[in-house]
């Protein structure tokens, strides 16, 4: 038997204090300070250039896979959960970003921990690409359940992947 294809929450996925939802036009200037903001993009191979954000404006409302996280307590966008259902290796994947002023309170645990579960309802498998350098997505990886599976050099830093099968 072979397992269905993941769904992706189209209504939003719940927790106890976030809501992962499709990606709304007034999002938009949260979503566009994730992909521009330095500290954000520090391993992400820096700020996205001006051309690339405004086609990714273009395309990231509504777009299938694209979560904003929202607080529930007060509707504030802390970040992107991302589930691509053919990622690398055909595997599910799972990448975030969150606002700095946003880090440190365990809501991107949260939501990626609540994104990982949902993927493993359906999914075999889920993977995440994180730099080795960057050391508190590696923890919060782990901290969720992926192990590290493989390290690798790809646009020219040390990459390492994580998975997690059901």
């Amino acid at each position: 038997m072979t397992a269905s294809p993941p769904q992706t929450p189209t209504a939003g996925l719940r927790t106890e204090r976030l809501l992962l939802r499709p990606v709304r036009s007034a999002d938009l200037p949260a979503v566009t300070r994730l992909w521009t903001d330095p500290e954000v993009r520090r391993h992400l191979g820096g700020p996205v250039i001006p051309s690339v954000v405004a086609l990714r404006r273009r395309r990231v409302v509504g777009a299938p896979g694209r979560h904003a996280v929202v607080r529930t307590e007060d509707g504030v966008l802390l970040g992107l959960v991302t589930v691509e259902e053919a990622g690398r290796g055909g595997e599910t994947e799972v990448s975030y970003q969150f606002l700095p002023e946003h880090w440190g309170s365990g809501y991107a645990r949260e939501a990626v921990g609540a994104a990982v579960a949902h993927v493993l309802e359906t999914a075999p498998s889920v993977v995440a690409v994180t730099q080795e350098a960057n050391h508190r997505s590696r923890r919060l990886l782990e901290a969720v359940g992926l192990e590290h599976a493989d390290s690798f050099v790809e646009w020219d830093a040390a990459q390492v992947l994580y998975r997690r099968s059901r």
